[in-house]
């Protein structure tokens, strides 16, 4: 803990226990998405969000409740930490100020598109897997 970060999750269950029910669905639903189409993820807490990682960083899931976040809208944000490196024609993912991150930000379980979500992660995988071989 520290001044930044009030408060210090021992584990992903703490993490989803802090959430209000609204945000808790939202990140239900994408963890469940990010589980099914990443093989062999790790999911471990950093920055107390959860991250998933194969050889490197691939995407997080950050609520807004979370008070030391960058979320600006009211949500849950899944973000992809190379996403500056994606072929993001469909420009469907939102460029943050970090621009190397891409994100969506999502305010209800309705707004969640499978379909986009598995385009992007896959095309995440497979820059992921090309970084490994460099």
């Amino acid at each position: 803990m520290n001044k930044f970060q009030p408060i210090k999750f021992n584990s992903v269950d703490d993490f989803l226990g802090y959430l209000p029910d609204n945000e808790l669905k939202i990140v239900e639903v994408l963890r469940h998405i990010i589980h099914d189409n990443i093989p062999n993820c790790t999911e471990k807490l950093a920055y107390n969000v959860p991250f998933y990682y194969r050889n490197s960083r691939i995407c997080f899931i950050w609520p807004s409740s979370v008070p030391w976040g960058n979320v600006k809208l009211k949500g849950v944000q899944l973000g992809f930490c190379n996403g500056y490196l994606f072929n993001n024609n469909i420009q469907w993912l939102d460029i943050g100020d970090r621009k190397q991150v891409y994100s969506k930000t999502f305010s209800d379980v309705k707004e969640i598109e499978l379909d986009m979500i598995k385009y992007y992660i896959f095309e995440a995988v497979d820059i992921d897997n090309r970084m490994k071989k460099k």
